[in-house]
């Protein structure tokens, strides 16, 4: 059997911690940013990195099988 290719757009944008947890960027810090965008105190949570749902977790993982 051959290998399976890994998503080329899931392996850009999700990574695994060594819990198995999936570790994703937020969404929305692309463009207004400043002036009548969002807060500043908006902007700061959206650095953060976080988790992506358990629901999701299955999915992701399959995307990414070899990283």
């Amino acid at each position: 059997m051959p290998k399976i290719k890994t998503h080329s757009g899931a392996k850009k944008r999700f990574s695994l911690t060594k819990s198995g947890k999936v570790k994703r960027a937020h969404a929305n810090k692309r463009h207004l940013l400043n002036g009548h965008g969002k807060s500043p105190k908006r902007k700061r949570g959206l650095r953060q990195g976080t988790y992506a749902d358990v629901t999701n977790t299955a999915a992701i993982k399959r995307m990414i099988l070899y990283k």
